[in-house]
């Protein structure tokens, strides 16, 4: 055993290494993320329109950049040493008030204090918590100093527009062009952070541990997916009675899931990582790190919220006595939400795997267009019958992909666990001769 001085607790920032995976902190951090991300849906709570559906995406993205910066700190820095739990604390508080602020980030809805302010405000406590660790560290950097000041800029120009977007359209008599105003400034705020994000990160961005961020995205997407479920299994308020539709409803939602859940983790989350770790070079990592993970993890996890949003809402159609036994008619906007999003999932998907070793995944993009080309077609039919033709056609060309791989998928699961094998092995040598 050890000699019990070990290494007293301080204030420093302790940076991380090559080798370093996520922390048990940071996958807690992640479940109040990720509820921040299905939360955004009380957007959508009154009528599911299409101006409130991009409100949705706006909110969404800006949650999400405010997640990738979490990410990048834990990336640079070990999480769970120093003073960052602290600034965790700090930031799953602003988190927690940013989501209950969601309902009137648009337009205050009463109460003491204003929704839009209170979101705004919360948000540029998380990106300012974030660069400031990056300062702390870097204060004997003068370079890095003056970097920093510029990526300060972004989130402060970012605040301000939300600010103006929470006050100025109030004002305006007209609403149909208070509300484009106030879209445009949001539009603008992300792309100002985003835009700024990807420019200056060419020059400071290090990833330090492919492994650590390759896991933390992997973890990201099985928590939204599993969130997602326990989302759909506490339905309305008033609870799901376990009648026929409710039953077959479940189970199709869980088989389609499982079917997302296969998509990703049976080769790709493998194979994304093993990529990551063969970029040698500084500028290829950052490129795929960026473009794959923090770019195109994005709409994966909005194809997830929107397949939960969609599913959600038929089963608290199912329950209703007042509609037919295997529900009423789908309709063409919610056949877009459910199927578009399972279609931005695996488009996402199939994506990543271009990016990663430039492979096509014909059976993925075919899949894509069934799922696009469905939506009209199953509009006129029962709920039920539509999630049914939903979790056959996503399941079949998941399956499809599956055995089509050619040996690919054995040779990545094959490099995947002789890696675990040997970790594994060097971590009970460490343990025998220190505990």
């Amino acid at each position: 055993m050890g000699n019990g001085g070990g290494v007293r607790w301080s204030w420093t920032v302790r940076r991380s290494a090559p080798g370093s995976r996520t922390t048990r902190l940071e996958l807690f951090y992640d479940l109040v993320f990720v509820f921040a991300f299905l939360s955004v849906t009380t957007l959508t709570a009154s009528v599911l329109t299409p101006v409130n559906l991009y409100r949705f995406l706006l909110v969404l993205a800006l949650l999400w950049w405010s997640w990738t910066g979490f990410a990048r700190m834990g990336n640079a820095f070990r999480a769970d040493q120093g003073v960052l739990p602290l600034v965790g604390v700090v930031t799953v508080a602003a988190t927690f008030l940013l989501v209950l602020s969601t309902p009137s980030a648009f337009a205050n809805r009463g109460g003491w204090l204003p929704g839009p302010l209170v979101f705004a405000g919360c948000y540029f406590v998380i990106r300012t918590a974030q660069l400031t660790v990056f300062a702390w560290a870097d204060r004997a950097d003068p370079a890095r100093r003056r970097g920093l000041r510029i990526r300060f800029l972004a989130p402060t120009v970012a605040t301000a527009l939300l600010v103006v977007a929470g006050i100025l359209p109030g004002r305006l008599a007209q609403e149909r062009f208070a509300v484009g105003l106030q879209l445009a400034l949001w539009t603008l705020a992300l792309l100002v952070e985003y835009l700024s994000g990807a420019i200056l990160g060419q020059q400071w961005w290090v990833v330090v541990s492919a492994g650590h961020w390759a896991e933390r995205h992997a973890l990201i997407v099985l928590v939204a997916l599993g969130e997602s479920l326990i989302a759909l299994g506490l339905g309305p308020k008033r609870g799901l009675p376990l009648t026929g539709p409710v039953a077959v409803a479940a189970l199709l939602g869980v088989v389609i899931v499982a079917t997302l859940w296969w998509a990703y983790f049976d080769t790709l989350s493998f194979a994304l990582e093993q990529a990551l770790h063969q970029a040698r070079d500084r500028a290829a990592r950052l490129r795929l790190a960026r473009t794959v993970y923090t770019f195109l993890h994005l709409p994966m996890v909005a194809g997830i919220i929107l397949f939960a949003l969609g599913l959600k809402d038929l089963l608290a159609e199912a329950t209703s006595p007042a509609t037919p036994a295997w529900g009423p008619p789908l309709g063409t906007f919610w056949a877009g939400i459910l199927f578009g999003g399972v279609g931005l999932y695996l488009l996402s998907i199939a994506a990543c795997w271009w990016l990663a070793d430039r492979r096509v995944r014909p059976p993925l993009l075919v899949t894509v267009l069934l799922l696009v080309a469905a939506v009209p077609a199953v509009a006129p039919l029962h709920e039920l019958n539509a999630l049914v033709v939903l979790a056959v056609l996503t399941a079949a060309g998941v399956a499809w992909e599956t055995r089509g791989e050619n040996g690919h998928r054995r040779r990545v699961r094959q490099l995947a666990l002789e890696e675990q094998i040997a970790a594994e092995a060097e971590q009970s040598h460490w343990r025998q001769q220190h505990l």
